[in-house]
């Protein structure tokens, strides 16, 4: 396979992905308070979303790809 096509596929993927999950979330830690031996920490819940249009344009980066790769000659 020629890797237009590879790295076409693979966005038109990431695309797809990116629509269907909308974005993704983590967890820090922080230390609050150190009282000696007692250390005090909260967790926080961040949010990374994901725009659709971001999504947009990988797939049709990947379509567009797929296309030129197959119309090289040679």
């Amino acid at each position: 396979m020629r890797p237009g096509t590879v790295l076409g596929a693979l966005l038109i993927l990431a695309g797809v992905i990116t629509f269907s999950i909308g974005g993704f979330s983590f967890s820090t830690r922080d230390k609050v308070a150190d009282l000696g031996p007692v250390q005090v920490t909260t967790e926080r819940q961040h949010s990374v979303p994901l725009s659709p249009l971001l999504a947009g344009i990988a797939v049709v980066a990947g379509v567009v790809l797929i296309v030129a790769s197959s119309r090289k000659t040679g």
